[in-house]
């Protein structure tokens, strides 16, 4: 229809040849109207350019059109995809700091009621024992490390000491003739005594190699256990705390989602600490 009224007076479509020069989304292409050949009309030429309404037209089926010589048009459709739907980056870490700062806030609630004494606090008596039993031998081999390190210096001191001793008595002994016995008696003894220390320093510095693996891997990795306990016992108080609040609330279509939800949470904090229980144990 706009093509028809762009074209000059007196030629209709019936003896128009239209020729498409490229047309896409970036270049304009030319319409050249001319008489049909078979037409006894006078020789008319013009050059018409596309009207905006049209292009808009064409761009808008997402399709090309191509037109061949005999001037019969044709469509090729192209493929088309369907991109599934990508997730926001920012979305998700959005979430996971919802996530985290709901649950921050629920653990510190339950510690300041926990510290006012106006909250409740899960206690297993025996497991709580136990692990004041290991916490007071961790603080007694501690010290027992420190008294053995101590000693280990000062026996090794007190072992080259004794072999520079040693030394100087055999050196005695060789200038001075008179009590050549006295000092090489002398210079044996230090050298004996310097052997054994090597040997009682041997045996200390083992039974510091072993204590300090007791104290500063066995029994820290065992107190770090009990630190992820204590962490997951104040998550399974406080969404017990958050259930039982909700269950003495009415119920109606608004608390029964949050209760489930709350429910759901309770369970699988329950389920850490149980198992976190079980490890420290």
């Amino acid at each position: 229809k706009d093509l028809t009224c762009s074209l000059p007076v007196g030629l209709g479509l019936s003896e128009t040849k239209i020729t498409f020069h490229g047309f896409d989304s970036t270049k304009e292409g030319v319409v050249e109207a001319g008489p049909f050949p078979s037409s006894s009309a006078s020789p008319k030429s013009s050059v018409i350019s596309p009207s905006t309404t049209a292009a808009s037209r064409l761009a808008g089926q997402g399709c090309d059109l191509i037109i061949p010589t005999g001037g019969r048009a044709q469509q090729k459709s192209g493929p088309v995809v369907l991109a599934d739907e990508v997730k926001n980056p920012a979305m998700e870490k959005l979430e996971l700091v919802r996530k985290w700062s709901l649950n921050t806030y629920k653990c510190t609630r339950q510690i300041i009621s926990e510290k006012l004494g106006r909250g409740s606090r899960t206690v297993d008596l025996e497991l709580e024992a136990q692990i004041d039993i290991l916490r007071d031998n961790k603080k007694k081999y501690e010290n027992v490390l420190r008294l053995a390190q101590t000693l280990s210096t000062q026996l090794f001191q007190m072992v080259h000491t004794q072999r520079q001793l040693g030394d100087a008595f055999a050196d005695l002994s060789l200038k001075s003739l008179e009590l050549h016995e006295e000092f090489g008696y002398n210079a044996d003894m230090q050298k004996l005594l310097a052997k054994n220390g090597e040997t009682l320093l041997g045996a200390i510095n083992f039974f510091i190699a072993s204590v300090n693996t007791l104290v500063n891997k066995t029994i820290e990795d065992t107190l770090l256990t009990v630190k992820q306990y204590e962490s997951a016992r104040i998550e399974y108080d406080a969404y017990r705390t958050d259930l039982e609040e909700l269950n003495l609330g009415p119920r109606d279509a608004n608390t029964l989602p949050k209760i489930e939800l709350s429910q759901q949470l309770f369970q699988v904090h329950k389920e850490k600490y149980d198992k976190m229980r079980n490890d420290v144990s």
